[in-house]
């Protein structure tokens, strides 16, 4: 064999592995949880995110760079190995009234701008690491110590993912915050957490006590409530009866003053007996003549009551 063809036969294979280099290089898969910046010579023209097959040009002339799609988590201020949670330094802050806590928590985030997350900085994780550090510190330092061990929690959360949303976008790396969740908001030993404990006792004993005194003036509104109504609608009935009595008396009167008009001395002379029976019921009633001669009126009364005697010869049924 000539070497002509020696170098021939060496060139097609070069050629032909080449080739199969290329063909090779020149395809790539995307997953549904990945997507890709195609790098031509280095410089990023393209982002891809459908899942398949697809199609770029050979080897050194672009290359894939593949990123998750999926929603990451940050750890911030301690790490879970075994099951155990161990706490960093970075978990101590100071609360706007001077008081020392240990705060951690966890941000969900995912890649929203591929180009920019590999190109904008070095490392855009440990970006939002120092980032979600400073929002964090910030949203305590102007937070109470109440606020930030009981109630105060979900407040502090959209308060730190506001800021560390803002900060995200201020610096531009191409990564979104989803969720910020507090884990831990706790003092730093047991003696302080027991200081704190005996405080938070004593003001729900507090509250408790308001809420009691409260509920005892509503009840005693309301019956106070009651009682003004009752006098009010007892105050309306006399009225109106006694509306209805002066009417009574004014019907009478004038009747009486018709029967006057036409027989004054008449009717002077019933009215006084009328009275006189009315304000002496038991007693009898004796009447002068203009002469000075007595005439007894009419004692009816003690002879009904001598009527109503039983006689001497009277039997009664149970006599016998």
């Amino acid at each position: 064999m000539s070497l002509k063809r020696i170098y021939a036969a060496a060139g097609i294979m070069i050629a032909g592995v080449m080739l199969l280099f290329a063909l090779f290089t020149s395809w790539y898969t995307l997953d549904e949880s990945d997507q890709a910046v195609i790098l031509t010579f280095g410089k990023a023209e393209e982002t891809v995110t459908d899942s398949g097959l697809h199609f770029k040009l050979p080897w050194p002339i672009q290359r894939v760079e593949k990123l998750a799609r999926e929603t990451k988590s940050l750890q911030f201020g301690f790490k879970e190995a075994n099951g155990k949670k161990e706490l960093s330094d970075e978990t101590k802050m100071i609360t706007g009234d001077e008081n020392i806590v240990l705060a951690d928590l966890v941000v969900q985030w995912k890649i929203t701008d591929p180009k920019k997350y590999l190109f904008k900085a070095d490392n855009p994780e440990e970006i939002l690491y120092d980032a979600t550090s400073a929002s964090l510190r910030s949203i305590i330092g102007s937070s109470k110590i109440d606020d930030a061990l009981t109630s105060g929690k979900a407040e502090i959360e959209g308060n730190v993912r506001e800021l560390l949303t803002s900060l995200m976008e201020k610096y531009d790396v191409g990564i979104s915050i989803l969720a910020v969740k507090l884990k831990d908001v706790e003092l730093p030993n047991q003696e302080v957490r027991s200081a704190f404990t005996a405080v938070t006792d004593a003001r729900e004993t507090m509250n408790t006590k308001i809420n009691e005194a409260k509920k005892y003036e509503n009840q005693r509104m309301n019956e106070a409530e009651g009682e003004r109504a009752a006098i009010l609608s007892k105050a309306k009935g006399e009225k109106a009866a006694r509306l209805e009595t002066a009417r009574g008396d004014v019907a009478v009167f004038n009747k009486l003053y018709q029967q006057y008009k036409s027989s004054p001395e008449v009717t002077r002379e019933r009215l006084t007996i009328e009275t006189l029976e009315q304000v002496l019921p038991e007693t009898e009633i004796y009447i002068m003549n203009d002469e000075g001669n007595t005439l007894k009126y009419f004692p009816i009364r003690p002879m009904e009551k001598e009527e109503s005697k039983p006689k001497p010869s009277e039997k009664t049924e149970g006599d016998e």
